[in-house]
Order: structure tokens, then sequence, then C-alpha cells
């Protein structure tokens, strides 16, 4: 007899973009528990099907304050959350949460952006290297770096 195992799952991601991008993914997670961690509370109501939302702000490297503040909301949102497995598409937060779940011996799924033509996202390039699954949108980036696969376009 094979059970399955139902897994937690943490989505993370800025919002805009890469948050619609997300969401076109929502059938690989169906049957799961999951929570989000985002960037802005506009969108906390969309994100309330898929259960607790964790609105951590926004934040970049130009910042270094504000990447400290997200970074302790972040790890807040983790500790309770305890997710086996983090879906991403990035940009900051969702590298943020790999790089903080993937000490706690979580899964990593990063799927980089279809607007990533020539170059992986600065996220992508510092995820890569403990993503459990790198999933690109052009057959080009595959090609250019290791640990990253193309199937097809996801988003």
């Amino acid at each position: 007899m094979v059970i399955a195992r139902k897994l937690k799952i943490c989505l993370a991601a800025s919002g805009g973009g890469h948050l619609s991008q997300l969401l076109r993914l929502s059938e690989s997670w169906k049957g799961h528990e999951t929570f989000c961690v985002t960037t802005t509370d506009v969108v906390a109501k969309q994100l309330q099907e898929y259960g607790n939302v964790y609105i951590v702000g926004e934040c970049n490297r130009r910042y270094p304050l504000r990447v400290i503040r997200v970074f302790a909301r972040c790890l807040k949102a983790l500790l309770r959350e305890r997710p086996g497995v983090v879906i991403s598409t990035g940009a900051a937060v969702g590298c943020i949460v790999c790089f903080l779940a993937k000490t706690t011996g979580a899964e990593i799924v990063w799927i980089d952006s279809i607007t990533n033509i020539e170059r992986l996202s600065l996220s992508g390039r510092m995820v890569r290297y403990i993503a459990s699954l790198f999933l690109v949108q052009w057959p080009e980036l595959a090609a250019q770096y290791r640990n990253v696969e193309y199937v097809g376009e996801v988003i």
C-alpha cells in the first residue's frame, strides 16, 4: 500500500508579475497545505484561498535596512509554518525565503521569470545553488548554467 505524503508548501513571490506567474502554477500544489509569503497587502485577499498570508514588505539590495526587516518577517513566518517545500518565482523575498527554508531542510523549487531571456535573475543566480529543482523558460538559458532545467514554458 502506497500512502501519498501531504506536503506543506510555502508559495513565495514578490507582488506583481512574480506573483502572477506563480499563481499560474496553482494546479501543482492542489491537495497540499499551502501558505503564502509576499510583499504587499493589495493581494492578501486574493491569496487567502491558499492558506495563511504573510505580508513581509518590499526590499532590494539598495536598501539594506529593509532587507533586514523583511528577513526577520520571513523568518518569523517560516518558523511558524515549517514548510517542507518552497515554490518561488522571485524576486528578493522569494530568494530570502528559499535560503531561510533551506536551513530547515525544505526542498526548493525555483521558476525563473519568463522575462529573463538572456540571463538568470540575480535572485535566481543565488538560489540556483540550493534549489532542488530550478526551471527556466528558455532553452538557451538551460544551456548556459549548471543545475538549471528547461522543460518548456512553465508560465
